[in-house]
Protein backbone atom coordinates (compact mmCIF):
# COMPACT_ATOMS: atom_id res chain seq x y z
CA UNK A 1 0.00 0.00 0.00
CA UNK A 2 2.84 2.44 -0.82
CA UNK A 3 1.07 5.34 -2.83
CA UNK A 4 -1.18 5.82 0.66
CA UNK A 5 1.61 7.88 1.57
CA UNK A 6 0.98 9.84 -1.02
CA UNK A 7 -2.70 10.16 -0.56
CA UNK A 8 -1.90 11.51 3.22
CA UNK A 9 1.59 13.12 2.14
CA UNK A 10 0.58 16.26 4.71
CA UNK A 11 0.60 13.60 7.96
CA UNK A 12 -1.42 12.36 10.29
CA UNK A 13 -2.25 14.06 13.32
CA UNK A 14 -5.65 14.38 15.79
CA UNK A 15 -7.16 11.34 13.65
CA UNK A 16 -4.66 8.57 14.79
CA UNK A 17 -6.21 9.16 18.60
CA UNK A 18 -9.91 9.24 19.75
CA UNK A 19 -13.12 8.31 18.25
CA UNK A 20 -11.44 8.75 14.47
CA UNK A 21 -8.39 6.45 15.34
CA UNK A 22 -10.94 3.67 17.25
CA UNK A 23 -12.85 3.59 13.73
CA UNK A 24 -10.24 3.57 11.41
CA UNK A 25 -8.27 0.86 13.79
CA UNK A 26 -6.30 -2.01 12.47
CA UNK A 27 -6.67 0.14 8.71
CA UNK A 28 -4.60 2.63 9.55
CA UNK A 29 -1.99 0.79 11.44
CA UNK A 30 -1.08 -1.98 8.62
CA UNK A 31 -0.92 0.98 6.06
CA UNK A 32 1.20 3.23 8.11
CA UNK A 33 3.28 0.27 9.03
CA UNK A 34 3.99 -0.34 4.90
CA UNK A 35 4.86 3.28 3.94
CA UNK A 36 6.77 6.47 5.18
CA UNK A 37 3.81 8.41 6.59
CA UNK A 38 4.45 10.79 9.35
CA UNK A 39 2.42 9.73 12.19
CA UNK A 40 3.38 12.44 14.69
CA UNK A 41 0.99 15.38 16.14
CA UNK A 42 0.70 17.65 13.03
CA UNK A 43 1.13 21.16 14.11
CA UNK A 44 0.85 23.56 10.63
CA UNK A 45 0.93 26.52 10.17
CA UNK A 46 -1.24 28.88 12.11
CA UNK A 47 -3.53 25.84 13.12
CA UNK A 48 -4.14 24.57 9.45
CA UNK A 49 -5.26 21.11 8.83
CA UNK A 50 -3.28 18.23 7.80
CA UNK A 51 -4.41 16.87 4.76
CA UNK A 52 -4.58 13.50 5.97
CA UNK A 53 -6.24 14.30 8.84
CA UNK A 54 -8.63 16.48 6.39
CA UNK A 55 -8.83 13.03 4.32
CA UNK A 56 -10.09 10.40 7.08
CA UNK A 57 -12.03 12.67 8.98
CA UNK A 58 -13.56 12.89 5.59
CA UNK A 59 -13.91 8.74 4.66
CA UNK A 60 -15.68 8.71 8.42
CA UNK A 61 -18.35 10.79 7.65
CA UNK A 62 -18.95 9.63 4.15
CA UNK A 63 -19.93 6.28 5.67
CA UNK A 64 -22.23 8.14 8.00
CA UNK A 65 -24.19 9.78 5.54
CA UNK A 66 -23.87 6.52 3.22
CA UNK A 67 -25.46 4.47 6.03
CA UNK A 68 -28.33 6.84 7.94
CA UNK A 69 -30.87 6.21 5.00
CA UNK A 70 -30.07 2.21 5.74
CA UNK A 71 -28.67 0.94 2.37
CA UNK A 72 -25.39 2.59 0.55
CA UNK A 73 -26.31 3.71 -3.05
CA UNK A 74 -24.31 2.49 -5.64
CA UNK A 75 -24.21 5.46 -7.03
CA UNK A 76 -23.04 7.36 -4.12
CA UNK A 77 -19.91 4.75 -4.08
CA UNK A 78 -19.54 5.12 -8.05
CA UNK A 79 -19.17 8.94 -6.93
CA UNK A 80 -16.72 8.70 -4.15
CA UNK A 81 -14.41 6.00 -6.14
CA UNK A 82 -14.63 8.90 -8.95
CA UNK A 83 -13.49 11.71 -6.14
CA UNK A 84 -10.84 10.24 -4.72
CA UNK A 85 -10.09 8.53 -8.57
CA UNK A 86 -9.61 12.08 -10.37
CA UNK A 87 -7.69 13.59 -7.03
CA UNK A 88 -5.51 10.94 -6.24
CA UNK A 89 -4.79 8.78 -8.63
CA UNK A 90 -5.97 4.56 -8.95
CA UNK A 91 -3.97 3.23 -6.57
CA UNK A 92 -4.67 5.58 -4.11
CA UNK A 93 -8.53 5.50 -4.64
CA UNK A 94 -8.61 1.67 -4.55
CA UNK A 95 -6.86 2.04 -1.06
CA UNK A 96 -9.76 4.75 0.66
CA UNK A 97 -12.40 2.72 -0.92
CA UNK A 98 -10.46 -0.08 1.26
CA UNK A 99 -11.55 1.90 4.16
CA UNK A 100 -14.50 3.13 3.53
CA UNK A 101 -15.65 -0.11 3.10
CA UNK A 102 -14.38 -1.33 6.24
CA UNK A 103 -16.50 2.16 8.28
CA UNK A 104 -19.23 1.33 6.55
CA UNK A 105 -19.74 -2.12 8.63
CA UNK A 106 -19.24 -0.45 11.82
CA UNK A 107 -21.35 2.07 14.24
CA UNK A 108 -19.87 5.11 14.06
CA UNK A 109 -20.05 7.97 16.82
CA UNK A 110 -20.94 10.67 14.53
CA UNK A 111 -21.74 13.33 18.04
CA UNK A 112 -17.68 12.48 19.04
CA UNK A 113 -16.53 11.97 16.01
CA UNK A 114 -17.62 15.60 14.80
CA UNK A 115 -16.31 16.95 18.61
CA UNK A 116 -12.60 15.53 17.69
CA UNK A 117 -13.36 17.04 14.39
CA UNK A 118 -14.32 20.52 15.30
CA UNK A 119 -11.84 20.31 18.08
CA UNK A 120 -8.89 20.06 16.00
CA UNK A 121 -9.69 21.16 12.53
CA UNK A 122 -9.60 24.83 11.18
CA UNK A 123 -13.06 26.80 10.24
CA UNK A 124 -12.70 26.72 6.51
CA UNK A 125 -11.64 23.29 6.54
CA UNK A 126 -14.55 22.55 8.35
CA UNK A 127 -16.76 24.19 5.54
CA UNK A 128 -15.27 22.30 2.93
CA UNK A 129 -15.86 19.04 4.21
CA UNK A 130 -19.48 20.14 4.65
CA UNK A 131 -19.62 20.26 1.28
CA UNK A 132 -18.02 17.70 0.05
CA UNK A 133 -20.55 15.84 2.26
CA UNK A 134 -23.32 17.64 0.50
CA UNK A 135 -21.74 16.65 -3.01
CA UNK A 136 -21.89 12.81 -1.69
CA UNK A 137 -25.29 12.67 -0.28
CA UNK A 138 -26.62 13.92 -3.56
CA UNK A 139 -24.76 11.65 -5.81
CA UNK A 140 -27.68 9.90 -6.83
CA UNK A 141 -29.52 12.75 -7.53
CA UNK A 142 -31.87 13.36 -4.76
CA UNK A 143 -30.52 14.04 -0.74
CA UNK A 144 -32.65 11.92 1.37
CA UNK A 145 -34.85 13.41 4.06
CA UNK A 146 -32.16 11.40 6.80
CA UNK A 147 -28.82 12.17 5.05
CA UNK A 148 -29.86 16.02 5.37
CA UNK A 149 -31.17 15.91 8.42
CA UNK A 150 -27.60 14.36 9.71
CA UNK A 151 -25.71 16.42 7.79
CA UNK A 152 -27.64 19.50 9.74
CA UNK A 153 -27.07 17.46 12.82
CA UNK A 154 -23.02 17.41 11.57
CA UNK A 155 -23.24 20.43 10.65
CA UNK A 156 -24.12 21.77 14.37
CA UNK A 157 -21.88 19.27 15.96
CA UNK A 158 -18.79 21.20 13.48
CA UNK A 159 -20.06 24.28 15.24
CA UNK A 160 -20.71 26.15 11.76
CA UNK A 161 -22.72 29.07 11.56
CA UNK A 162 -26.23 28.34 10.71
CA UNK A 163 -25.89 31.02 7.97
CA UNK A 164 -22.61 29.43 6.37
CA UNK A 165 -24.85 25.98 6.54
CA UNK A 166 -27.76 27.45 5.05
CA UNK A 167 -25.39 29.20 2.34
CA UNK A 168 -24.10 25.67 1.35
CA UNK A 169 -27.12 23.75 1.73
CA UNK A 170 -28.32 26.11 -1.07
CA UNK A 171 -25.49 25.36 -3.37
CA UNK A 172 -27.58 22.18 -3.55
CA UNK A 173 -30.55 22.22 -2.47
CA UNK A 174 -31.80 25.12 -3.42
CA UNK A 175 -34.51 26.86 -1.43
CA UNK A 176 -37.15 30.19 -2.27
CA UNK A 177 -34.16 32.80 -3.23
CA UNK A 178 -31.39 30.91 -3.08
CA UNK A 179 -28.67 33.14 -4.36
CA UNK A 180 -29.74 35.32 -1.37
CA UNK A 181 -29.04 32.77 0.74
CA UNK A 182 -25.66 31.33 -0.88
CA UNK A 183 -24.68 35.16 -0.08
CA UNK A 184 -25.91 35.02 3.32
CA UNK A 185 -28.49 38.72 2.93
CA UNK A 186 -32.18 39.30 2.48
CA UNK A 187 -33.25 40.34 -0.50
CA UNK A 188 -34.45 42.91 0.82
CA UNK A 189 -31.03 44.54 1.21
CA UNK A 190 -29.96 47.75 -0.90
CA UNK A 191 -27.58 47.15 -4.19
CA UNK A 192 -24.10 48.40 -1.58
CA UNK A 193 -24.62 45.47 0.91
CA UNK A 194 -25.59 43.05 -2.02
CA UNK A 195 -21.78 43.98 -3.44
CA UNK A 196 -20.62 43.97 0.25
CA UNK A 197 -21.81 40.49 1.12
CA UNK A 198 -20.60 39.25 -2.54
CA UNK A 199 -16.69 40.53 -1.16
CA UNK A 200 -17.61 38.56 2.08
CA UNK A 201 -18.47 35.37 0.51
CA UNK A 202 -15.94 35.36 -2.10
CA UNK A 203 -13.00 36.11 0.99
CA UNK A 204 -14.93 32.79 3.06
CA UNK A 205 -15.32 30.34 0.07
CA UNK A 206 -11.64 31.76 -1.42
CA UNK A 207 -10.02 28.08 -2.54
CA UNK A 208 -6.75 29.91 -1.11
CA UNK A 209 -8.59 29.21 2.59
CA UNK A 210 -8.14 25.31 2.31
CA UNK A 211 -4.75 25.75 -0.07
CA UNK A 212 -3.03 23.81 3.11
CA UNK A 213 -5.01 20.96 2.30
CA UNK A 214 -3.09 20.53 -1.18
CA UNK A 215 -4.02 21.19 -4.45
CA UNK A 216 -6.45 18.33 -4.70
CA UNK A 217 -8.71 19.52 -1.61
CA UNK A 218 -8.19 23.48 -3.08
CA UNK A 219 -9.45 22.04 -6.51
CA UNK A 220 -12.77 20.98 -4.83
CA UNK A 221 -13.04 24.24 -3.01
CA UNK A 222 -13.64 25.97 -6.39
CA UNK A 223 -17.12 24.31 -6.43
CA UNK A 224 -18.67 26.64 -3.16
CA UNK A 225 -16.18 29.55 -4.66
CA UNK A 226 -18.09 29.02 -8.21
CA UNK A 227 -21.45 28.79 -6.74
CA UNK A 228 -20.91 32.27 -5.07
CA UNK A 229 -19.82 34.18 -7.97
CA UNK A 230 -23.22 32.27 -10.04
CA UNK A 231 -25.61 33.80 -7.13
CA UNK A 232 -23.60 36.98 -7.40
CA UNK A 233 -24.10 37.45 -11.30
CA UNK A 234 -27.80 35.80 -11.12
CA UNK A 235 -28.66 38.66 -7.97
CA UNK A 236 -27.25 41.51 -10.31
CA UNK A 237 -29.23 40.46 -13.64
CA UNK A 238 -32.38 40.82 -11.77
CA UNK A 239 -31.27 44.46 -10.46
CA UNK A 240 -29.87 45.59 -13.06
CA UNK A 241 -26.74 46.28 -10.65
CA UNK A 242 -23.27 47.23 -12.61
Amino acid sequence: MGNFAKWIGGGLGFVMGGPIGALLGFLVGSMVDSTSVRTEVYRGPAGNTAPGDFGMSLLVLIAAIMKVDGKVVKAELDYVKQFFLSQFGESTAREALVMLKDLLKQDIPVRDVCIQISTNMDYSSRLQLLHLLFNISIADGVVHPSESELIERISGYLRINSSDFVSIRNMFIPETDSSYKILEIDPSVPDDDVKKAYRKMAMKYHPDKVGHLGDEFRKTAEEKFKKVNEAYEKIKRERNIN
